[in-house]
């Protein structure tokens, strides 16, 4: 019968509590693991939900604002507003749109239609140039196409008329008699000829009562 001493039994039940006691951490640490590793991926999928609703708020926040903008009739107006205050020329015969700048030098010319200084903006004589051909824009490129009664629309500061063409004809270079102010409301467009540099092509309407 094999006896064991007290030293012998201690020995044992202290190296059987430490390996409970080791058994029992490993256990804890995969445990904390696990819940730690459900806890980040919860959060994360948390955080992606909140940023997916803010997103789709903002979204809906954008749309709902644009189809209030539409419907408000203060910002249909204030467009409508600054639509009507641009300095333009619209000659719907050749389907001509263009903004209207103060002078007629060539940067000027290179982007709008360009207005003489020496001549009225709205009353009077109203002149205007613009290039035909050779530029990144050439908004008179067909005002050679235009006939007596075609109508030119000017608009200007919220005002705007409407001219019948009475003329197109070829004037020299030197004759800006066209220009001089008139009594009546008149509409003057002045462009070159091609290959023709002494000439240059006016066209003349004056304002109608519609």
């Amino acid at each position: 019968m094999v006896r064991y001493t007290t030293r012998y039994v201690n020995l044992v039940s202290f190296i059987i509590t430490l390996l409970i006691f080791i058994i029992t951490i490993n256990a804890r640490i995969t445990l904390n693991r696990i819940n730690y590793g459900t806890l980040i991926s919860i959060l994360l999928k948390r955080d992606s939900v909140l940023v997916e609703l803010k997103s789709n708020n903002f979204n809906q926040d954008t749309e709902d604002k644009n189809v209030e903008n539409q419907n408000n009739p203060k910002t249909n107006n204030l467009e409508t507003k600054e639509e009507k205050n641009k300095w333009k020329i619209m000659i719907p015969e050749i389907s001509l749109e263009a903004e209207i700048s103060e002078g007629t030098s060539k940067e000027i010319m290179d982007k709008f239609v360009g207005h003489f200084e020496e001549t009225t903006k709205i009353s009077g004589n109203v002149g205007l140039a613009a290039h035909n051909r050779g530029y990144a824009v050439n908004y008179f490129a067909n005002i050679k196409q235009l006939k007596e009664n075609d109508k030119i629309i000017y608009q200007y500061n919220g005002e705007q008329k409407t001219y019948s063409v009475i003329e197109n004809k070829i004037i020299k270079d030197t004759d800006w008699s066209l220009l001089e102010n008139t009594k009546d409301n008149r509409i003057t467009l002045i462009t070159c000829v091609e290959n023709e540099p002494e000439y240059r092509r006016c066209v003349q309407a004056k304002e109608t009562k519609e």
